[in-house]
């Protein structure tokens, strides 16, 4: 009988453990290099307009001139959580020369997203895309995912590409401007 009871438990430990896995900790299996498909790197990004916490609205287009960086996000993803120290350095080395950054919350409320803001001191808008009908536009299929958008509007790059790519695309713009980088 201790055999069986010792089998017993392991299966139990296995199903408990899966279970566990499956509910409680989803933040800590999202694919870190989740971004959109390839197939649409190097293509028009989809023009969207969400509502930004203050209630006012952020229109993708118009930032055409200027690079822009995707941040697709929730609050309660530990590995979102995680870059906020990466994204605040790429927001003090690159914003003041026109990268604009943006963070998509997928389908939270405002009032979550407000406290989060808050609470890590984001330097960067924080818009609400509470149905995730623009999360879904860009084939986001895990997060956080970063998607970079060159001035023209092009999707450029995500993820584990972004510090190269700005640095590559500030460095340009210093020969081109003789701006200091």
């Amino acid at each position: 009988m201790k055999g069986k009871s010792k089998i017993f438990m392991a299966g139990l430990a296995v199903v408990i453990t899966a279970v566990w896995i499956t509910v409680a900790a989803p933040g800590w299996f999202v694919d870190r290099s989740a971004t959109a498909p390839k197939e649409v790197w190097n293509s028009q990004a989809p023009d969207f307009v969400l509502k930004d916490l203050e209630g006012g609205q952020f229109r993708l287009s118009d930032q055409r001139g200027k690079p822009v960086l995707l941040i697709f996000g929730t609050t309660w993803c530990p590995a979102c959580r995680e870059e906020i120290p990466r994204l605040k350095d790429i927001y003090a080395r690159y914003a003041e020369r026109g990268l604009v950054m943006v963070n998509i919350n997928v389908r939270e409320s405002q009032d979550k997203v407000t406290r989060y803001a808050g609470k890590n001191a984001l330097p960067y808008r924080s818009l609400l895309d509470e149905k995730g009908t623009v999360s879904e536009k860009y084939g986001i299929l895990g997060v956080p995912a970063l998607i970079l958008l060159d001035e023209a509007g092009m999707i450029v790059g995500g993820q584990r590409f972004i510090d190269p790519l700005l640095a590559k695309m500030f460095k340009e713009k210093k020969s081109a401007n003789n701006l200091p980088i």
